[in-house]
């Protein structure tokens, strides 16, 4: 209730001040994420939704979610938690998995699959940054290249853009995280801006070290709506990782089958010829000694 009343506070004053002539109040950038993750998750999985949290200094961190086809219910716990962004992590099978961007309650909602993934833990570089800090967004130039990438860069500007009024940020901005747009998946690096001193001492040289974590993101799909609504983009290319352990599987049954193919029609021939180990008595031809010397 007490943010109902300070958001209609808020909206009288700016009324009232562009009624008397004052200049115009600068709109407020107030994105909150809400970060959580489905059931069955193992261990990289848990550790990757840390470190999103300790990128995120904006993010609301709440508990497992249980369900995993009633995801509109999301949309109403953004709403109980004042959060207008949601970035849920689903998994599947403990092996693979999803992420889900929404802008709630509205949308737009993209829905990735996470792969190549390496966490902080696992990568252990040299680079560090403060914690709470404000990151620098980078988008390589294919972004402007089709009409769903400029909208995954507005949903992901909206989700990892901490603002400036966060309540857990920093002043201080000194790191980066960098979005690449490679074979059709999006490669995203997180990189802390070092200062390094000249010999003399006098000028200042940037150089990037890479902090962590590193991910690949491979659209599926974007729908309109926040968890739900028609599908205005679909990844043709994208292959479902169940579809691609089943040909696997059925590739070395493939193999299993021919070499049983093999076995079989050897055996066979064996029996034809009466030379199969086990198989009785060898059969009499016209050169057999008991047929010539009888």
């Amino acid at each position: 209730m007490a943010s109902v009343y300070k958001r209609l506070s808020t909206d009288t004053r700016a009324k009232s001040g562009t009624e008397d002539g004052s200049p115009k109040a600068k709109p407020k950038n107030a994105q909150r994420v809400l970060l959580l993750s489905s059931r069955g998750i193992n261990a990289r999985h848990r550790h990757l939704l840390n470190d999103l949290a300790a990128l995120l200094p904006h993010s609301r961190r709440e508990s497992k979610f249980d369900f995993k086809k009633n995801l509109h219910h999301l949309n109403e716990l953004a709403d109980l938690y004042n959060c207008n962004n949601v970035l849920f992590i689903e998994a599947r099978k403990q092996q693979d998995l999803y992420m889900h961007i929404s802008k709630a309650p509205n949308g737009p909602r993209a829905r990735f699959h996470v792969q190549n993934l390496h966490t902080m833990s696992e990568l252990n570089f040299m680079g560090n940054s403060l914690k709470g800090s404000r990151p620098i967004l980078s988008f390589n130039a294919a972004f402007n290249s089709e009409p769903y990438l400029r909208l995954l860069r507005e949903l992901l500007t909206h989700t990892f853009g901490v603002p400036p009024t966060a309540r857990k940020a920093k002043p201080f901005i000194d790191r980066v995280l960098a979005f690449t747009v490679a074979d059709g998946r999006i490669w995203v690096c997180h990189y802390q801006i070092a200062e390094e001193e000249d010999d003399a001492g006098k000028d200042e040289n940037l150089s990037l070290r890479e902090i962590g974590p590193r991910f690949c993101l491979a659209p599926i799909f974007i729908q309109e709506g926040s968890f739900g609504g028609p599908i205005i983009y679909e990844n043709k290319q994208f292959v479902s990782p169940n579809q691609v352990r089943a040909d696997l599987r059925r590739r070395d049954s493939a193999r299993h089958n021919a070499r049983k193919a093999q076995a079989v029609a050897h055996f066979a021939k064996k029996d034809d010829l009466g030379i199969r180990t086990g198989s009785g008595r060898l059969q009499r031809n016209a050169l057999d000694p008991r047929e010539l010397f009888t």
